[in-house]
């Protein structure tokens, strides 16, 4: 398996150079040059396998036994998944009324991102220890990339990682998780600005190969095609658990931030998996502006009760847009282009059409999530966290229209209730007070303020500068 830019001009890379990078040298992002398909046949043959055979079923289409050994890998994914606090890893509950929820959430920082994350530090891990090379980490976070990054590589010993939050802009516990860990190889940042600011300093430092190579620069965030690729068992392993005869087409409603499980599950479509997608998303709402009319016109960003889909620009779109134009790499570089310098851009009708028949759009705005929140409290004692109640949102919308809720549906829950405390309560719903958030309460935090004054990407140079070199001299000692 071999790896290529969205914008053609990188072809040809391995994949532990994709898993070993960020943004690509031609500003693009990686996919595979081929996606592998999965007979119907197959499919069937993995019905009733848990969330981690499935994991093991879908990575090796995409990482070569040369790469890495199937024995390794079993050992790297079930180390990976010891950190989460079910055995099941990822439920399904089955509400009233056909609402089913995907469970994402039950790894150590509550969120869907623990799960690809958990995975990608192992990968991390085990590339490292056989080149016996340090690697520096650097994520841009909207609220729960973040933390999750950080628990995947705390302490590992050739990983430094650099995480930067918008602040105030994250909920409490969201912004404790990363503030309060104190580890030798962990670095936080608190920026004056938005995910969208935060992403436009690291956009630059990637692109300079000369800086990237020097310091073995690589993200965590959904653009590192690792993430995606586990991603691709998400879905998997729902429309097996939802569909299990294999016999029908599955619905699958996604709280849509950055774009990365959209584009996960569009990779597990052309593999051959009958899913259909339904991105849900809040009042900010491009995503459904491109989806519906064709216009990408980026505008300001409106803090929500859904924070982690407080963004401008789902940058994973680059990639729905590759993978919807059939491989147009030069239509895609001239469309990122236009978004990059004018902040808009018009999606060809070809495209649009193709983009509008995998994928449907709905938006909520934070009036709405409340009544969501309170509608499934009293239908099922039941909390949603409120970036999962966009979903259920969607479902509510068609149960309440009339449709036949036996048709087969799932909503993602991207994140645990527990981290929102704050829109759980507007709602006079009471929130769940556990003693992990008692302790992350009261707990000192460690972090560097950046103010809009101050040159970001300097800023975020000069720290991998110095604990690279903090690194190399306490390996020499």
């Amino acid at each position: 398996m071999k790896y290529c830019s969205t914008r053609g001009r990188v072809q040809g890379l391995s994949f532990e150079e994709v898993l070993f990078s960020g943004f690509l040298e031609d500003g693009g992002m990686a996919l595979p040059e081929i996606i592998p398909t999965v007979s119907l046949e197959t499919l069937k043959s993995w019905a009733g396998l848990s969330y981690r055979d499935v994991v093991l079923k879908i990575v090796p289409f995409f990482v070569s036994e040369e790469e890495l050994s199937f024995g390794d890998l079993e050992k790297l994914v079930d180390k990976a998944l010891l950190t989460f606090d079910t055995p099941e890893i990822a439920p399904i509950a089955h509400l009233s009324g056909g609402l089913n929820i995907f469970e994402l959430f039950h790894g150590r920082t509550w969120a869907f991102k623990d799960l690809a994350m958990s995975v990608l530090g192992q990968l991390f891990d085990y590339f490292l220890n056989k080149r016996q090379k340090h690697l520096t980490i650097v994520v841009g976070t909207s609220g729960d990339t973040g933390s999750a990054a950080i628990e995947a590589v705390r302490s590992l010993k050739w990983v430094d990682i650099v995480v930067i939050l918008p602040r105030n802009r994250c909920t409490q516990i969201q912004e404790l998780q990363m503030t309060t860990v104190k580890e030798d190889n962990v670095f936080v940042y608190r920026a004056d600005g938005t995910s969208d600011d935060i992403d436009q300093p690291i956009r630059k430092m990637f692109a300079d190969v000369e800086f990237v190579k020097k310091y073995n620069l690589c993200s965590a965030n959904s653009l590192n095609w690792a993430r995606i690729m586990v991603q691709t068992a998400h879905f998997y392993y729902a429309y097996l658990k939802m569909c299990p005869s294999c016999d029908k087409e599955l619905e699958v409603v996604v709280p849509t931030g950055g774009g990365g499980n959209i584009t996960a599950g569009l990779v597990a479509r052309r593999m051959g998996l009958p899913v259909q997608f339904v991105c849900a998303v809040n009042s900010n709402d491009i995503v459904a502006r491109m989806v519906t009319t064709g216009k990408c016109e980026l505008g300001d960003v409106t803090p929500s009760l859904a924070p982690a889909m407080d963004m401008q620009f789902a940058y994973n779109f680059e990639r729905v847009w590759y993978l919807c134009s059939d491989r147009n790499a030069e239509l895609v570089c001239q469309m990122m282009k236009e978004v990059e310098t004018g902040g808009k851009t018009t999606i060809p009708e070809q495209l649009l059409t193709q983009m509008q028949s995998e994928i449907k759009t709905f938006v909520i705005d934070d009036e709405g999530i409340k009544r969501i929140l309170k509608r499934c409290w009293e239908e099922n004692n039941y909390l949603l966290c409120p970036h999962t109640a966009t979903a259920a949102g969607y479902h509510y919308s068609v149960l309440d229209a009339g449709r036949d809720p036996s048709h087969p549906s799932v909503c993602v829950a991207t994140a645990s209730p527990l981290k929102f405390r704050e829109a759980i309560s507007t709602t006079g719903l009471q929130p769940i007070d556990t003693p992990r958030i008692k302790e992350l309460l009261s707990a000192p935090t460690y972090f560097t303020d950046m103010e809009l004054t101050d040159n970001w990407e300097k800023i975020l140079r000069h720290r991998i500068e110095v604990m690279t070199e903090n690194f190399y001299a306490r390996n020499k000692a």
